[in-house]
């Protein structure tokens, strides 16, 4: 009776556990409360726990996954070469690649449209926006870059002429490819289809290229490590890459000297270092794409090898799943947006940028980078750390190389499982731009999406019954 009576003589302490509504309640009667988001697993679907657990326990599935893991951790990026899109992945004149999952013109959002304006003139297929429209609805062929080998920032449009970066796993020997930052302002990434838009490509074709052909032909870049050590800078590497960009140009700057016509050069720098902390994005989507592509394809693994985006929809790959998309609507990005914009002037998620959250970084590494917390409108310090924790909970592993300085240099969350993803309920985080839903309106913020968890079910379901078979 004695401790009844000091339970109630004392000041109350209260745990809540489920329905948050409790604890406020609590808070707002100064009561000292503390709260603990439990879920039940798998949202307390007993189809889908008989599946998670029954993956779970495979042997099949468990070999499958540590195989899958390690070649993506154990994958060695290194930028070897730059070779026109026809040559290197043999695609043809009336071909266009896009970011993201399978689309069709008439179901892309504005922005991707306006990419395909741009690459239609650029490609001197079309002389106006009319003609390129009409073309684009009767003879080009529309493929996400993920089915070349590819990826693409933002619009991710790739054309038979662009040059594109090319980067070799040295452990497996497959390739994967990306174009050159286009830098800031009328670009096609962000849907602008312009004079400026398709000069800016020409110039990139003509002049950026060539010298960064030469430089690489003297000297392959290990990306690998430069990613790691842009890391251990601040970088999380979607976001913010300007210890990225500024380690690859010291890099590279001795070659681009040596390589370049004094007539080039000084447009060449100024281009590289104006507005332009961005460049090495691509690189690193690059570096992620050839690090996923050697995990994809092995039977029974949960691992997700490619999250894309394409302004309407959101898709993921799984390597046990050979190349079917599991898709959902494209989320709206949570953020900050620049002064004079709201969501009112966002696109949805859109890009294969998510390739960097899959490859172990940008997201997943936010603690990495507390610089960009606020930039994301993504809260504090704190939150940063708490997002990467979080990931460590849907992931097979760690990874080796790339490491958190404030997390005691521990390796960062590697291997997107869906089983984890859909038995903790916990979505994997993207690091984002926020597209104007215009084309050519360019950035208008920046923030966190999640990917839905729907596609997840559909994929760890399709796994399920493959297996059953």
């Amino acid at each position: 009776m004695s401790s009844v009576k000091d339970l109630f003589g004392s000041k109350l302490n209260v745990l809540n556990v489920g329905l948050e509504q409790f604890y406020l309640t609590l808070q707002q009667q100064n009561v000292d409360a503390g709260h603990v988001e439990w879920k039940p697993r798998a949202g307390g679907d007993p189809e889908i726990i008989k599946i998670v657990d029954a993956l779970k326990s495979d042997p099949r599935v468990i070999k499958a996954n540590q195989k899958a893991f390690n070649k993506i951790n154990n994958a060695s990026p290194v930028w070897v070469d730059v070779i026109p899109a026809y040559k290197a992945i043999s695609i043809d004149r009336f071909t266009l690649l896009h970011a993201g999952p399978p689309i069709k013109f008439v179901d892309m959002c504005v922005p991707m449209q306006g990419a395909v304006y741009a690459a239609l003139k650029y490609e001197g297929l079309a002389e106006n926006d009319e003609q390129a429209h009409q073309l684009a609805e009767s003879k080009i062929h529309f493929e996400p870059c993920h089915h070349y080998g590819c990826v693409g920032p933002m619009t991710g449009v790739i054309s038979y002429s662009m040059p594109l970066l090319c980067v070799k796993n040295l452990d497996e020997g497959n390739m994967a490819y990306s174009t050159f930052n286009e830098g800031a302002g009328d670009v096609a990434r962000f849907g602008a289809y312009g004079e400026n838009t398709v000069r800016r490509l020409k110039w990139i074709e003509n002049v950026l290229a060539p010298a960064m052909k030469r430089v690489v032909d003297k000297d392959p870049i290990n990306l690998k490590v430069l990613i790691s050590q842009a890391l251990n800078m601040g970088d999380e590497l979607h976001m913010r890459n300007n210890s990225s960009t500024s380690v690859f140009l010291k890099a590279i700057m001795a070659a681009l000297c040596e390589v370049t016509d004094s007539s080039q050069l000084p447009e060449i720098a100024r281009f590289l270092t104006t507005n332009n902390d961005q460049f090495f994005l691509n690189f690193a989507m690059a570096a992620m794409k050839a690090s996923a592509d050697s995990a994809h394809n092995i039977p029974y693994s949960t691992m997700v090898t490619a999250m894309a985006r394409n302004g309407v929809n959101i898709g993921i790959r799984v390597s046990g799943l050979k190349d079917q998309w599991f898709i959902a609507p494209a989320a709206q990005v949570v953020g900050l947006y620049f002064p004079g914009y709201t969501e009112e002037d966002a696109n949805p998620d859109i890009g294969d940028s998510a390739i960097m959250e899959t490859g172990g970084v940008g997201g997943f590494a936010m603690a990495a980078a507390p610089a960009i917390v606020k930039f994301l409108g993504a809260g504090s310090v704190s939150d940063a750390l708490n997002y990467t924790k979080e990931m460590y909970e849907i992931c097979l592993g760690e990874s080796a190389m790339y490491s958190i300085p404030n997390m005691d240099f521990r390796g960062s969350p590697l291997g997107i499982d869906i089983v984890k993803v859909v038995e903790s309920g916990s979505l994997p985080v993207i690091n984002t731009a926020i597209a104007s839903k215009k084309a050519g309106g360019g950035m208008v913020g920046a923030g966190v999406a999640r990917a839905p968890l729907p596609m997840f079910k559909e994929a760890l379901k399709t796994l399920y019954k493959q297996m059953e078979e």
